[in-house]
């Protein structure tokens, strides 16, 4: 059957809704057989006597094609997606400060004069109030510690709407706007499952670690964030690998804490400390041996608390009874 004959009997036969069309469970009006869509001709058409239901549909996709990821990017018209890691989650314009234009080309006089004022201006846009400052300010502050901290991009995310929320509920007065950022930050890692130490915070913000402590326990009071007490062990990974121990040491560090945990010994303790004591004691157990002085230059913690766990993570190991 010709395709003008088909399209005949298209008219001819029960109209077909364009919901029904766009679903593969409706059946052909003439035979009931399946219907397939025909991408390359934007037609809908029944798979068994091809009968053709829907004509010009429209394409949704791009007009281009692309054969790997970079040149998708490259030919791509459209923006990155919101986040709101920036504080206007990145729906405004960003004006390159390289004087510049696509073809690399350097700009004249004037039109470097021109953009000079446009970028002015619109530097200006994008920070209307106080407001707006404040969260650009913040966001800035909470992006450079979380690199510095090697943290993924979803903690940055989390510390992002973690800072959004405090602001939005009037949290900000009295305090810092770096602590209550760095406050976020800490507690977005530890939701994250990748926790960092009040030190390692203290290192690389602006603020004191008293402050630090005293604005984390005041955020997550203020917005019911379900923080849980962070886990020894998602420590072990990180300190291992910063001094270059095997994969046997490591889980010889995990079977400690983990003994630790069913022994109770974990109990108010700090979980840096334990961390950096099973890694000691695992070192010394898998003859790798390593001295407590690298173990708190990396754990960033006293070598005397790296004793005292150690004593007691090893009365735990001798404690769980042998199979």
């Amino acid at each position: 059957m010709s395709e003008t004959n088909t399209r005949t009997r298209l008219d001819q036969s029960t109209n077909v809704t364009e919901d029904e069309a766009e679903t593969s469970d409706v059946q052909c009006p003439e035979c009931d057989g399946k219907l397939i869509s025909d991408t390359e001709r934007g037609e809908t058409v029944c798979q068994g006597c091809g009968l053709v239901v829907e004509e010009d549909e429209i394409d949704p996709g791009p007009e281009w094609r692309a054969f790997d990821a970079k040149e998708k990017d490259q030919k791509s018209r459209v923006g990155a997606p919101t986040t709101n890691m920036m504080h206007d989650k990145g729906l405004s314009t960003n004006i390159d400060w390289r004087d510049k234009d696509a073809y690399g080309n350097s700009l004249g006089s004037r039109q470097r004069e021109k953009m000079q004022r446009l970028r002015k201006w619109n530097e200006r846009f994008r920070t209307r109030d106080s407001k707006e400052r404040n969260l650009k300010q913040a966001l800035g502050e909470i992006d450079r510690m979380a690199s510095a901290l090697g943290l993924p991009e979803n903690v940055r995310e989390t510390a992002s709407v973690i800072y959004r929320r405090a602001l939005d509920e009037d949290l900000l007065p009295g305090r810092s706007i770096e602590g209550v950022s760095t406050a976020s930050v800490y507690a977005a890692a530890r939701q994250a499952g990748v926790p960092r130490s009040l030190d390692e915070l203290t290192d690389v913000s602006r603020v004191e670690k008293d402050e630090i402590a005293r604005t984390y326990r005041y955020v997550v009071r203020e917005l019911g964030l379900e923080v849980r007490p962070a886990d020894p062990e998602s420590y072990v990974p990180r300190f291992t690998s910063d001094l270059e121990l095997s994969e046997e040491a490591e889980r010889r560090a995990r079977e400690l804490l983990a003994n630790a945990k069913e022994e109770g010994v974990h109990s108010g303790k700090s979980p840096v400390g334990l961390a950096a004591a099973a890694i000691y004691a695992a070192s010394l157990l898998t003859n790798e041996k390593t001295t407590q002085a690298a173990v708190s230059e990396v754990a960033d913690i006293s070598e005397v608390t790296i004793r005292n766990r150690y004593h007691e993570l090893l009365e735990a190991e001798q404690s769980i009874p042998t199979a």
